[in-house]
């Protein structure tokens, strides 16, 4: 296994209202590609700003980020969109579907971003929903479908651009058991065939079953 995520010494530090609040406080982490790592704590631990640091949505206060290889650190809000591109895929809670576009738009919209349009596209839509056993939703709304279809369909827009690090936000958080379970073993199968460096915050504790290693994170540390 290959390290494609590293973060040293990384420390978070909101200001507001006149006191600072730590969110984050030197972190070491390695995360390694063909695994699936769970980071687990409970609420207001760090666990949310750490994988936005990671994913290059944050930047830290102090500490250094490295992905695949590469030093981000003192990169600007402007060029880091180009290494979420490149590299990330994200999976949140709230889905983050457009509801006037269908399934396989939603895919579509984010492999254009890829340079990836027309035919090539609509291909590449469908073949991920079949991927996640959707194929037979193409042209179904988010309003059309299920809590759990829509997860699937937001981990399939997370995997457009087939990237080697994806990172999930608590993607099982609003779902039942069944769909919970189909969902982690997307993201196990995702780690493990397809060696990607999947790293999933959760709170919930039916999903350890699926880690290749879990980290728990607690007043801003890994302990």
């Amino acid at each position: 296994m290959s390290t494609a995520l590293s973060v040293r010494g990384v420390s978070k530090v909101y200001d507001g209202r006149g006191s600072a609040v730590r969110a984050l406080d030197s972190v070491d982490l390695d995360v390694e590609s063909g695994a699936v790592t769970l980071l687990m704590g409970p609420s207001g631990s760090g666990k949310t700003t750490l994988i936005s640091i990671m994913g290059c949505i944050l930047q830290a206060t102090s500490g250094s980020v490295q992905v695949q290889g590469t030093d981000v650190t003192g990169l600007s809000e402007s060029e880091l969109p180009a290494v979420r591109l490149q590299h990330i895929g994200f999976v949140f809670q709230a889905f983050n579907l457009f509801r006037t576009l269908t399934a396989a738009e939603n895919i579509e919209l984010a492999l254009d971003l890829q340079g990836i349009r027309g035919r090539a596209a609509r291909e590449r839509a469908a073949a991920l929903l079949d991927e996640v056993g959707l194929g037979d939703k193409k042209r179904a709304y988010p309003d059309e479908l299920s809590v759990g279809q829509k997860q699937r369909v937001a981990v399939a827009r997370a995997l457009a651009g087939d990237p080697e690090i994806l990172l999930a936000d608590e993607p099982t958080a609003a779902l039942d058991s069944a769909s919970g379970k189909t969902v982690m073993e997307l993201l196990r199968r995702t780690a493990h065939e397809r060696g990607r460096a999947v790293v999933v915050v959760t709170h919930d504790h039916r999903v350890t079953e699926y880690a290749d290693r879990t980290v728990r994170i607690e007043d801003g540390r890994v302990i």
